[in-house]
């Protein structure tokens, strides 16, 4: 017998430490993943006196599969168009923490007498904070619906964005020891083209493909399906150039916007939280108790500095931002640890020789500590809110709540001449993002394919029509479609300057779309191409645009023919919008402060399960009311005050957001224990065998009181070796039958001693 690979060694050894450690947690009533810390210094290679694992590469790959896994599950909780939602909120709060943290870092390192890279480095590190730590808190204390919870998930996803910038930066540091503004830039730039490219052709084609084949899937091949598209997210964000968490992301956020949504997120939990767990025992792994004796006090400072500051800046951020006080510091509470991306920009410095060897294991002690204080940091925003309210002066406490205060991220939906430039721009962003997605495909296409097998001028003919047929309906977006006419037409009366500036943006749409064509031209129409025809410089330069002049004007005058780059974006707006106009109604934007739809699974152990509407507290103490209840495949709309509600209906509520996080733990009130254990009952299976002198012989099943004299069930009966399973009510016992039973031990006992005589006597009285 061949001997099993270490890794499966491993895997026992990580999950029944780490199974056995976290039911003890969960006992005393903390954070499971402290359990997982735990139980990874168990089996790390620093504790002598517990087994430790063989094949630390694989387990890193698999904790590797466990961040990817996390941020799928996030993503899949949190769409972009949240974000879109808050995204000037986080993006202020986001700016003032990196800032506050780079700067704070910078000086820390320079207090302790590190070298410039040193301190450099350790600014960034602590400015990016753990999303899966936070998120497996959020998991733990059921804090995903609270109300700050949507800002603080934003916030992680822009300090993503944020880390692969700041990589970016500190690789060119690193190398040259100097700053290149402009390489940001263009990462930047890189950055935003493939995150909307993503986006974009995701919704357009994972909800469409979902939709196709919506009747082929069972629980099995959702699952495969959509862990297969997070993988092949995470491997194109991988060969872009970025990190496999960030390519995680995307892919659950698009899944996010899909009717099959909550279902992929119901089957991949269970893989998430067993590479999740992979993940936070490789953490644990790398505490050094040696080292941390070395080290103690620059430890020690790093974690009361990040403790103090970062929790602090960000507080201060979303004050900045115009969040109320309570929102600010329970939200800022969760930012006060290190995680993922730190390792690696501390790795990064460590590959480029630039970070002395002592900043990494120390950082790596600082994430593991302040990972252990999380769960309570967050859990002591609440007191720390009200000794503020009680110490705080009146005063400054109605300026820090009121929402007139802070950076305003939000315009006005007045049309105005800066709004209509916005969107004409956002357009033409969107739709060239789009077309140089489409090209890059193309030149691939007609490079590497099609010219390798049609040679010659041909091969060159075809690849460019290709490239212009595709593209087409998108230059035709940003050249000539209009959908903006009746308030371009009220922009234009207004005033002269307002005329000059919309005739400056349509010709720049339509050199845009010249430009284009004229590059398509020049890639596959090249000097060789032409030279072949025998036409040579400086005519064949002129022949290429004028082709991609008579290109774009064809364009126009085929506009007609471009309807169904309409049917393009109406699917695209369709898929966006599929889950939320599944709802029974839309909140219109200006209600959304105080109208929030919300829907909550009704638990068998809930106080309202099998009420009626109008006998519940849903008006009277929450100010709520239910809207629809969804029941196996039936929905009702708007049911009536004596609709009785059962176990597992899905109820859609409507109320203030607050009212509704207090009635959720009333309506979904699940226990955590999976299994509960009963009092054994009196029930058992017995057995009677029909002798001479019983008083079943010949008697109907029926007839013979089984069920209402003695509430018996007969399951069986054996006649001549042959069973009769579920025998039916008319059969009648015959001599030698073994009659199988289900009853009550006392009522089995006189069934099994019961004779003729008995049933006369009974008979008798009745």
């Amino acid at each position: 017998m061949s001997e099993l690979p270490a890794l499966f060694s491993d895997l026992a050894l990580i999950l029944v430490t780490a199974g056995l450690t976290t039911v003890i947690f969960k006992w005393m009533k903390q954070p499971v993943v402290l359990g997982y810390i735990i139980a990874g210094f168990l089996i790390g290679p620093n504790f002598e006196w517990f087994p430790v694992i063989n094949d630390h590469t694989s387990v890193e790959t698999w904790s590797e599969i466990g961040m990817v896994f996390m941020l799928f599950g996030i993503g899949l909780e949190f769409s972009f168009k949240k974000l879109k939602k808050v995204g000037g909120t986080v993006g202020v709060t986001a700016i003032t923490e990196l800032v506050t943290m780079c700067v704070v870092g910078f000086l820390l390192g320079k207090v302790l007498g590190w070298s410039q890279m040193d301190c450099i480095f350790l600014g960034a590190m602590l400015s990016i904070s753990s999303t899966t730590i936070i998120a497996k808190a959020f998991d733990d204390m059921k804090l995903h619906r609270e109300k700050f919870s949507g800002n603080v998930i934003g916030e992680l996803v822009v300090e993503d964005l944020e880390a692969v910038l700041l990589m970016v930066f500190l690789s060119t540091l690193a190398v040259s020891k100097t700053f290149d503004g402009m390489q940001l830039v263009t990462s930047m730039l890189k950055l935003g083209f493939f995150l909307l490219v993503w986006f974009i052709g995701g919704i357009f084609i994972v909800p469409t493909v979902l939709r196709w084949s919506r009747k082929f899937m069972s629980e099995e091949t959702l699952t495969v399906f959509a862990v297969g598209l997070c993988f092949m997210m995470v491997v194109l964000a991988n060969v872009a150039g970025f990190s496999s968490a960030l390519g995680a992301f995307i892919m659950g956020s698009i899944l996010a916007e899909t009717l099959e949504a909550e279902m992929i997120h119901k089957l991949t939990t269970p893989i998430k939280n067993l590479f999740g767990a992979i993940f936070f025992v490789s953490v644990g792994m790398m505490v050094d108790p040696q080292f941390l004796v070395g080290y103690w006090w620059q430890i020690l400072v790093v974690t009361l500095v990040l403790l103090l500051f970062k929790p602090l800046s960000n507080v201060i951020g979303r004050l900045l931002a115009g969040l109320g006080l309570k929102q600010a510091i329970q939200g800022g509470f969760c930012f006060c640890q290190i995680g993922e991306f730190s390792f690696i920009i501390a790795t990064l410095g460590m590959s480029f020789g630039v970070i002395d060897d002592f900043l990494y294991p120390i950082i790596v002690s600082v994430s593991i500590i302040t990972t252990f204080i999380t769960p309570y940091a967050i859990k002591a925003a609440l007191p720390t809110y009200r000794w503020v309210s009680r110490h705080f002066p009146k005063r400054w406490l109605n300026h820090l709540e009121s929402t007139d205060r802070g950076i305003k991220v939000k315009s006005g939906k007045k049309v105005s001449m800066a709004n209509y430039v916005g969107r004409q721009v956002k357009h033409i962003v969107i739709n060239s993002a789009l077309v140089i997605a489409v090209l890059f495909i193309c030149f691939w296409i007609g490079s590497e394919v099609i010219m390798d097998y049609v040679h010659g001028i041909w091969g060159a003919v075809i690849s460019a029509a290709m490239a212009l047929v595709l593209v087409s309906p998108f230059l035709w977006a940003i050249g000539f479609r209009h959908t903006l006419a009746k308030t371009t037409r009220k922009l234009m009366e207004h005033s002269k300057f307002n005329q000059t500036v919309i005739l400056v943006i349509f010709i720049l749409r339509f050199v845009i779309v010249w430009v284009v064509a004229t590059s398509i031209m020049r890639h596959f129409c090249t000097a060789g191409f032409w030279s072949e025809i025998g036409i040579g410089a400086p005519y064949f330069r002129l022949i290429n645009i004028a082709i991609a002049l008579v290109y774009t004007i064809m364009l126009r005058v085929l506009s007609p023919a471009m309807k169904f780059y309409k049917r393009i974006e109406d699917n695209f707006q369709g898929n966006l919008n599929k889950r939320q106009s599944m709802q029974v109604f839309t909140i219109p934007e200006i209600l959304q402060e105080n109208c929030h739809l919300q829907k909550m699974t009704l638990s068998p152990d809930s106080t309202y399960s099998g009420q009626i509407i109008k006998d519940t507290d849903f008006r009277d103490n929450y100010n709520v009311s239910v809207v629809s209840v969804e029941r196996g495949r039936q929905v009702f709309e708007l049911p009536k005050s004596d609709f009785q509600l059962f176990p597992f209906d899905k109820i859609t509520f409507v109320g203030h957001e607050d009212h509704l996080r207090l009635l959720l733990p009333k309506v979904e009130a699940f226990d955590d224990a999976l299994i509960h254990e009963h009092e054994e009952g009196e029930v058992d299976l017995y057995k009677v065998e029909v002798e001479p002198d019983s008083a079943l012989i010949g008697v109907a099943l029926m007839e013979s009181g089984f069920a209402d004299k003695f509430d018996a069930m007969v399951i069986a009966i054996e006649r001549d070796g042959q069973f009769i399973l579920n025998p039916s009510a008319r059969i009648a016992f015959q001599l030698g039958d073994l009659v199988w039973f289900v009853a009550q031990k006392d009522k089995a006992e006189y069934l099994m001693h019961l004779r003729a005589a008995d049933l006369k006597s009974e008979d008798t009285n009745s």
